[in-house]
C-alpha cells in the first residue's frame, strides 16, 4: 500500500505543479499516470512544439516545460506509479480513499486530486482485422523499454513526431527499422523529418510511402506485416509492429466513481477550491468544468494552488496555515535542501 497526503491522478503539467504547491505546505504527493513517463500530452504527443502562454516564458517547448517542472518538484520527492491507470476508488470510514490501478497497485490518501488532463490516453489503433490477437505478441502501441527492440526487425506506422522520433532512436537499436506512412508528407518537427531523410540515405531506415499496413501474419506471435502501396501488396518480415497514430483521451474508469460529469468533464466548485461533489476528491486542469472554464495550462496551475490550500485544511482541520511569499520564507525540500533569497546585511557605515 502506497501512502501519501495527496494522491494525484495524472502527471501532466498541472499534476506536476501540484507537487510543488503541496510541498510548500509540507504535504507529500504521489502521482499515477497511464503513460510510461511524466508530462502527459506535453511529453507524449508534442514535446517539440512551442507553448507561448506560460507566464515568464515568451516561448518554451512542451518537453522543456515538463523538464523544468520535474526539476522544480525534485526537492519534494514525489512518488510515481507510471504505466498504470487509476481504476477503482474506495472511500473509507475515516473519509480517506484507497485507489487501485488496473495492475492492482493500491494507494491510500486523505485527498485525491484528479489532474488527468482530457482523461486517460488510449492509443488510436489501426483498423486491422486480427490486430488484437497480436497485442503484446509483437504489436505495441507505446514504447516503454527500447531494449525490447535490440537487434530486432521493427515496422513503425505513423506520420507525426512520435513515429519520426522513435524511428530515429530505434535505428541505433534495432537491426532493421521500416517507417510506413499513408502519405509522402510527414507532420512533425523539421529537424526530425530531415534526420529521417538522412538515415534513409544511409540505409539505416527503410521508408515506405504512401502505404498502409493492412494485414498481420504469424503463428502465436507476429512474423510479418502486409503493406499496400498504390495497389501493390508488400510483405515485410518483422518482429515488431508499432502503430503510432496518437492517443485518444477518455475519462475512463473515473467516469464510474460517482462524480458529477458534464460533457466528459468533472464538475467542480470553482468559487472555492475545485472540489467535486464527493468531499475529498478534487479535479483540476483540463479534466474539470465550471462556468467560464478555459482549458489552459496556466489555469491548471492556478487551480492546483487553491486546491492545495483546501487539501491542507482537510488534512489538518485544527491548524491554520499562514501564507508566506517564497521570496520571504524560502523553500525547504523534503530532501534536506533549502533555497532562499540572500539576506540583507545590517552594517553601520563609518
Amino acid at each position: 500500500m502506497i501512502k501519501t497526503d495527496i494522491l494525484i491522478i495524472g502527471a501532466g503539467p498541472t499534476g506536476l505543479f501540484t507537487v510543488f504547491e503541496a510541498g510548500l505546505l509540507k504535504l507529500k504527493c504521489h502521482l499515477i499516470d497511464a503513460l510510461p513517463q511524466p508530462g502527459g500530452q506535453c511529453a507524449e504527443i508534442y514535446p517539440k512544439k512551442p507553448i507561448y502562454d506560460i507566464p515568464g516564458f515568451p516561448e518554451v517547448l512542451a518537453g522543456d516545460l515538463v523538464d523544468n517542472l520535474m526539476k522544480q518538484i525534485t526537492p519534494f520527492e514525489p512518488g510515481f506509479t507510471l504505466g498504470e491507470r487509476a481504476d477503482t476508488i474506495e472511500k473509507l470510514d475515516d473519509g480517506s480513499f484507497i485507489v487501485t490501478t488496473n495492475k492492482g497497485t493500491k494507494h491510500h490518501a486523505p485527498v485525491v486530486a484528479i489532474a488527468g488532463g482530457l482523461g486517460s490516453f488510449e492509443p488510436r489503433k489501426p483498423l486491422i482485422e486480427n490486430l488484437a490477437g497480436y497485442e503484446d505478441k509483437g504489436v505495441e502501441y507505446i514504447i516503454r523499454d527500447p531494449e525490447l527492440y535490440r537487434d530486432k526487425c521493427v515496422v513503425i506506422a505513423g506520420g507525426g513526431d512520435s513515429a519520426l522520433d522513435w524511428s530515429i532512436f530505434l535505428s541505433e537499436v534495432a537491426s532493421e527499422v521500416t517507417l510506413v506512412h499513408r502519405r509522402n508528407e510527414f507532420r512533425g518537427a523539421l529537424d526530425s523529418v530531415e534526420k529521417v531523410q538522412e538515415l534513409k540515405k544511409l540505409g539505416k531506415i527503410n521508408l515506405l510511402t504512401p502505404a498502409e499496413i493492412t494485414e498481420l501474419e504469424g503463428n502465436g506471435k507476429l512474423e510479418a506485416v502486409i503493406a499496400e502501396k498504390e495497389g501493390e501488396r508488400i510483405r515485410l518480415e518483422t518482429d515488431h509492429f508499432i502503430p503510432l497514430f496518437g492517443l485518444a483521451p477518455k475519462l475512463g474508469p473515473i467516469a464510474g466513481w460517482g462524480l458529477e460529469i458534464e460533457k466528459n468533464a468533472i464538475k467542480v466548485d470553482n468559487t472555492l477550491d475545485y472540489q467535486t461533489n464527493v468531499p475529498g476528491i478534487y479535479a483540476i486542469g483540463d479534466v474539470n468544468t465550471y462556468p467560464g472554464k478555459l482549458k489552459l495550462i496556466l489555469c491548471g496551475f492556478h487551480e492546483a494552488t487553491l486546491m492545495c490550500q483546501s487539501a491542507y485544511q482537510r488534512i489538518f482541520p485544527d491548524k491554520k496555515y499562514v501564507m508566506k511569499y517564497t521570496t520571504v520564507s524560502g523553500i525547504d525540500g523534503f530532501d534536506g535542501t533549502r533555497k532562499e533569497a540572500p539576506k540583507a546585511v545590517v552594517k553601520a557605515i563609518e
